[in-house]
């Protein structure tokens, strides 16, 4: 899945001086989730009939074994299309089967029309009726088994003509949308989305939330409230992606925080959110600069580019008594090494979302976080999947950072899988 060029804004807010302590985004005692399906005891599902294990039967010797092993994890298991019944069909096989084993699936519903922006991941429905048709469709599928729906990756990065909250038409313009309806159905299809899955008894859904080096956090906060997050459970972060954990779950914060102050303290102040490219607040002095990815956040970081005590002290001071309550999970699959810098390859066009080298498998999935608002580290993404053909700006069909051509979107890709192995963090044993 791609994830596009951006052009990146930080929110330049003047406030006064004032003085306040910064909270740190520290673990919290073991915390019941938004739900009641993804508590801290809960066994996440490990599909026997997996695409991993499905590779694995075509693959020999090591790359074999790689497979193996990673489909030995608890991974998502993704509905691409197809019709409402086949879609019933193929969730209702998923969700028996994660019953039979007392555990719970986790399913990306991954169909809304123009996703991707006829990108990699090209596809979906054709309409707002065969697409809330396929939800509906879906839903039955789980009836009122456990299940956590992820529900749309890139549904609320990758809007076809949007114009953001601070007035800006974004790249994804496909010819076939309407330039007049185009957004407002998204947010349509996703609301009906959200209640549909809201509805069953034993569903938690979660929401694009992006990541924290794509969307500022006014920016997809405004998304998420337009998309019905109120009514989920919350909101996942880094699918397909590669961040570090301890950013995603400052960015994460941030965000619920966010929703807090536009909704209860604000109304509609996305523009006074703190966001990781200006982060000045009462602890750093209102001193802030943009933060940067190829670090771990924390508090008290000596670098003023990983230091995330000015937000935080920032929201502190927004708040008072007013507490962030929207909750979140992270896709770890493949963010041991953080993200990739590609800025000394010379690339113009360098897709550093796209099959970068040297990556590692992140903390393995658990819905045990010891974070309040923090529900579960999944792996939404499945790790060993090719995220494309990446091209790079060249005109291939060679990856110019490989040296091979790589496999289609969703394709195994044993390469990709032996190096997040090897560079797992934590290492597996």
């Amino acid at each position: 899945m791609s994830l596009p060029p951006i052009f990146r804004r930080a929110a330049a807010t003047s406030a006064a001086a004032l003085a306040a302590v910064a909270i740190a985004v520290a673990p919290a005692p073991a915390a019941l989730a938004a739900n009641d399906v993804l508590h801290p005891g809960a066994e996440l599902w490990v599909n026997p009939d997996s695409t991993t294990i499905e590779a694995a039967a075509e693959l020999t010797g090591q790359a074999r074994t790689d497979a193996l092993l990673l489909g030995s994890f608890p991974s998502a298991t993704w509905i691409n299309g197809g019709t409402p019944n086949e879609a019933k069909r193929d969730v209702k096989r998923a969700v028996a089967a994660a019953h039979a084993a007392q555990e719970v699936p986790v399913l990306v519903a991954y169909n809304v029309p123009f996703r991707d922006c006829a990108q990699y991941s090209a596809g979906g429905a054709t309409s707002v009726d065969e697409y809330t048709a396929w939800i509906d469709g879906f839903a039955k599928g789980i009836g009122n088994k456990d299940a956590v729906v992820i529900l749309e990756p890139d549904g609320l990065g990758i809007i076809p003509w949007y114009t953001t909250v601070d007035g800006v038409l974004e790249w994804c313009q496909p010819a076939e949308g309407d330039p007049a309806t185009a957004a407002a159905e998204r947010f349509e299809m996703l609301n009906y989305a959200v209640d549909t899955f809201a509805g069953l008894p034993n569903t938690a859904v979660y929401l694009d939330g992006t990541h924290s080096g794509w969307l500022n956090v006014g920016d997809i906060t405004d998304r998420l409230l337009k998309a019905g997050v109120e009514r989920a459970d919350g909101f996942f972060l880094n699918a397909s992606n590669y961040h570090f954990t301890p950013n995603l779950v400052a960015y994460g914060t941030w965000i619920s925080s966010c929703v807090a102050l536009v909704t209860e303290v604000q109304p509609g102040a996305f523009g006074e959110c703190g966001n990781q490219y200006w982060n000045g607040g009462p602890a750093n002095n209102w001193t802030g600069v943009a933060m940067s990815p190829f670090g771990e956040w924390s508090a008290d970081a000596a670098d003023p580019a990983l230091d995330t005590a000015g937000v935080d002290s920032r929201y502190a001071l927004q708040l008072g008594e007013v507490e962030a309550t929207t909750h979140f999970v992270i896709d770890t699959s493949r963010n041991g090494q953080g993200p990739w810098d590609a800025s000394g390859t010379g690339l113009a066009v360098p897709e550093d979302w796209c099959n970068p080298p040297d990556r590692g498998l992140g903390l393995r999935p658990t819905t045990d976080t010891g974070n309040d608002l923090v529900d579960a580290y999944l792996w939404i993404k499945i790790p060993g999947e090719s995220d494309g053909q990446c091209l790079r700006g060249t005109a291939g069909p060679t990856d110019p950072v490989r040296g091979v051509v790589d496999p289609p979107a969703g394709v195994w890709f044993p390469d990709m899988a032996a190096e997040l192995i090897a560079n797992a963090v934590p290492a597996l044993p």
